[in-house]
């Protein structure tokens, strides 16, 4: 480094060369040091964004939420922040709380329904006028959270499909059959942020696959044990995953057969992206043979993207609720008779629906996944 500094330099005058070794060093260095670091660190963010294009960030807020913001945005913000955020923060709580009461008066003296061996437990299977209580209450309670969000209209769009036979070999072959008319065991979702489940629940209220310290929180706990959701160990890698797909499989099953059970709510690509990209689908979904209904979510922004791709939850919080309007965009797909060759090939089926959602939803089909996700955050916590 010296000696490029010194054919870079001209020659140093009496008193530069008076100067120590060393703080000669530092004088020179440093500046060029911080420029290298800078470029160094800005080379290696573009190679992550190349490599892992489904999980970067496009908003004015930039990587990780972290970007340098315009004195505008910055102020925009500020005024947010002591203003809008501490009043819907208040009212998506009493919201919460006032559900959490309408389901624990709702489930007084009735037993849930549980299965030991797999640790699962919900009030789901519940009949009667507590159950008409808990989910219509549910739908419009779950809509006056994302108008409290700011999601103050939502667009949706019907698909016909009417070329279905240049896009889907399942469903144009089972089309003409009386299957056509069976109720769908899954609803399948792309995965773009928390707020889908808001969305599902204030349209479908199906039940999902959560985390098992779900089950246990506050409030919380009990709103899903009444949607009916499936807890999962995540970290567990064999038996106890093997089992919850088998619940998985028969509820998608029960669901197609009896109208009565809840239906499943299922995002197949396993995590959240940025919005403009597919993952690939896992085949929990699909093993049944049932019909699904695939939905497409779209998130347009203009400041902030409320995808829940590559920034923390509580800054996604924040910016979220600092955010005067957010938009959202629906498409609702026919529901998807799967073919016989499907049936018998879950994983055909998977990679059918998904190609089908592509396709409808203008969205990139990308071969990464939650594993590689996980690399783009640890990479990134490494360079903030």
């Amino acid at each position: 480094m010296e000696t490029e500094l010194k054919h870079m330099s001209p020659e140093p005058s009496e008193t530069q060369s008076a100067l120590p070794p060393d703080d000669a060093s530092t004088k020179d260095d440093s500046p060029l040091l911080k420029s290298d670091s800078t470029r160094i660190q800005t080379e290696n963010i573009q190679e992550l964004e190349k490599k892992f294009a489904a999980f970067v960030r496009n908003d004015v807020y930039g990587t990780m939420g972290c970007g340098e913001l315009p004195f505008t945005e910055k102020l925009l913000l500020g005024l947010a922040f002591v203003t809008l955020v501490p009043i819907r923060v208040l009212l998506a709580t009493f919201i919460l709380f006032f559900y959490y009461m309408i389901c624990r008066i709702c489930t007084l003296f009735s037993s849930p329904n549980r299965d030991e061996e797999e640790e699962q437990e919900d009030f789901a299977h519940m009949g009667g006028w507590r159950r008409a209580v808990i989910v219509y209450s549910g739908r419009f309670l779950s809509r006056a959270v994302l108008f409290v969000f700011g999601f103050y209209w939502v667009k949706i769009t019907f698909s016909n499909l009417e070329q279905l036979s240049d896009k889907s070999p399942g469903q144009t072959e089972s089309k003409d059959t009386p299957e056509e008319s069976e109720r769908p065991g899954a609803i399948i979702s792309n995965h773009v942020s928390y707020i889908d489940i808001l969305y599902h629940m204030s349209s479908f209220f199906p039940s999902f696959v959560a985390k098992r310290s779900v089950g246990k929180l506050p409030l919380i706990g009990l709103i899903s044990k009444c949607l009916g959701c499936v807890y999962v160990q995540r970290e567990s890698k064999s038996s106890d995953f093997k089992g919850v797909a088998g619940v998985v499989t028969e509820r998608v099953k029960e669901a197609h057969e009896n109208r009565s059970a809840p239906m499943m709510m299922l995002f197949p690509e396993g995590t959240t992206t940025n919005g403009d990209f597919l993952l690939p689908f896992k085949t929990g979904a699909f093993v049944a043979g049932a019909p699904v209904h695939p939905v497409i979510l779209r998130y347009p922004y203009q400041r902030f993207s409320p995808a829940w791709d590559s920034i923390s939850g509580m800054r996604h919080v924040i910016l979220l609720l600092s955010q005067f309007i957010n938009y959202m965009e629906v498409t609702r797909l026919p529901i998807y008779y799967p073919s016989q060759a499907e049936k018998d090939n879950p994983k055909l089926y998977a990679t059918n629906v998904r190609r089908l959602m592509a396709q409808e939803g203008d969205m990139i089909m990308s071969d990464i996944g939650l594993a590689e996700k996980r690399v783009y955050h640890a990479a990134l916590n490494g360079l903030f």
